[in-house]
């Protein structure tokens, strides 16, 4: 394990996020999204300056009582670091994320156009692109490049779709600068990449490649970022060493699959919360459950997941009254209108199967959408079918965090599509998140499925992930970092 580092940490969203109690006291609120959790180590064990976003009224407050420059603050385990929120102008901020990265880039990466019919990059894109997502990575690029003119020998680790063209900026002002980017989303073939104007997909790359390292979740998705920089910038790219030459930089490609915090989770599972929550579950549940944990992102194919099990319950009555599917879902981006409108979706298929299916005392499908972790956990708890058909993901990690403190045997059903595949198939029961057949044909394999190879599957993953925990990644980035 290399020594303590001067690191700066550099993503939209920060570890906290400031607001006002009623009381008109402020307050700090844990930040929201998995990657506060991951990087959480770093904070832990380095000295990290951390690069996010100003994002609500209080935030751009304290950066303006700052004068925007970084301020001490204090991890919630106590760990110290330093603090950087920079403020964007609203109009700005808005177009880089409502239009650019997340219904543009956001959908590029998990292939969800059929490209027929959609997108149509219009005038509106281009002045978003021009005047939302450049200004915003211009400023984050401002930021780092202060911290560095503070601190020379930081190591900068970008992080996300946000942030393409950050690492050029700052390369530019900063030629020794030690620069790392790690991607938690898939990385798409070359051909969907046309999607982009062409000006636009040549700058996403050279803004990457400016880093001494890009890093992805699994083999798959890094097979395809070395190929999209052949093909989009003639790259010379040598597939043995993972390596890409451009404009006279080389830059080493690596993957390494995210995992979970297994110490918090070991704990979460005798949490009074999640013991309440638990047992509000078992009061309701049937002899059998499948559950999903997900985001109501068009990405996790949650409406495909009910009209599968709405064909497992037409083709299998006899579990009529038997199964319950619980789908906890927590809203998200219901800003942007592909989003909210997948939402409603969601609640239309849902009530489908159960006017289809439901009888007295029996409701097929139990949908609930809300941000409630501690009943998230519980319902991981109770498992018996955990349903991850997701149309593309980067990694999942409910298909890790669930199975980990799963207390009924329970079996993973996991899309081919998700980057965890390649880690937990031989585990899991394979589907393709298309096939509504497959995935209703394994829903009733995983019910069916006896004691002991539920066991034996159950314990594959729960070792797998004991053995590559959080931290074995968090090494694993600052390994590839010395090699360089």
């Amino acid at each position: 394990m290399p020594g303590r580092r001067k690191l700066i940490v550099v993503a939209n969203r920060g570890p906290v996020a400031y607001a006002r109690s009623d009381s008109g006291a402020r307050i700090t609120k844990r930040g929201g999204g998995g990657l506060v959790t991951a990087l959480r180590s770093l904070v832990t064990q380095h000295d990290v300056t951390w690069i996010g976003s100003a994002m609500s009224d209080e935030d751009r407050a304290i950066a303006a009582e700052h004068g925007g420059e970084a301020f001490d603050e204090t991890f919630h385990d106590g760990s110290p670091y330093r603090l950087r929120l920079v403020p964007h102008d609203a109009g700005a901020y808005d177009l880089f994320y409502n239009v650019v990265a997340n219904p543009t880039l956001w959908f590029i990466h998990h292939y969800m156009w059929g490209l027929a019919n959609e997108p149509d990059l219009d005038p509106a894109f281009h002045d978003a692109w021009s005047n939302g997502y450049v200004p915003v990575n211009e400023g984050f690029a401002a930021a780092v490049s202060s911290e560095l003119e503070r601190e020379p020998s930081a190591t900068v680790f970008f992080h996300d779709y946000h942030l393409y063209l950050a690492p050029a900026l700052v390369r530019a002002r900063h030629a020794d600068a030690l620069t790392s980017h790690f991607i938690h989303i898939p990385w798409p073939d070359t051909d969907y990449w046309s999607v982009l104007p062409e000006e636009l997909r040549v700058a996403v790359h050279e803004g990457l490649l400016a880093n001494d390292v890009v890093g992805l979740h699994t083999n798959r998705w890094r097979l395809n970022f070395l190929r999209a920089c052949a093909d989009i910038l003639g790259a010379e790219v040598d597939n043995d060493a993972s390596t890409v030459v451009h404009a006279g930089r080389r830059t080493l490609v690596t993957s390494h699959p995210i995992s979970i915090d297994t110490g918090e989770f070991a704990a979460l599972r005798g949490d009074a919360r999640v013991l309440d929550e638990e047992r509000l579950i078992e009061q309701r549940r049937p002899e059998s459950l499948v559950v999903r944990v997900d985001r109501t992102d068009p990405a996790k194919n949650i409406v495909r997941g009910f009209r599968a099990f709405a064909l497992f319950l037409e083709q299998h009555p006899e579990w009529h009254g038997r199964v319950t599917f619980l789908a906890l879902l927590d809203p998200s981006r219901q800003d942007v209108p592909a989003y909210a409108e997948y939402l409603a979706a969601i609640e239309r298929e849902a009530d489908a199967v159960n006017e289809r299916f439901q009888h007295e005392g029996w409701t097929p499908v139990e949908l609930e959408v809300a941000d409630n972790f501690a009943r998230s956990v519980a319902a991981y708890k109770q498992y018996d079918v955990l349903l991850v058909n997701a149309v593309f993901d980067g990694l999942n990690l409910v298909s890790k965090e669930a199975p980990f403190v799963n207390g009924r045997e329970g079996v993973l059903v996991l899309s081919e599509n998700a980057g965890a595949h390649e880690e937990l198939a031989e585990w899991a029961l394979t589907v393709n998140p298309f096939d509504l057949e497959g995935q209703a044909r394994a829903i009733h394999e995983a019910l069916s499925m006896g004691a002991d190879e539920r066991r034996r599957r159950l314990e594959g993953i729960r070792a797998h992930v004991a053995a590559h925990d959080l931290t074995a990644w968090v090494s694993a980035q600052l390994a590839d970092l010395d090699r360089v």
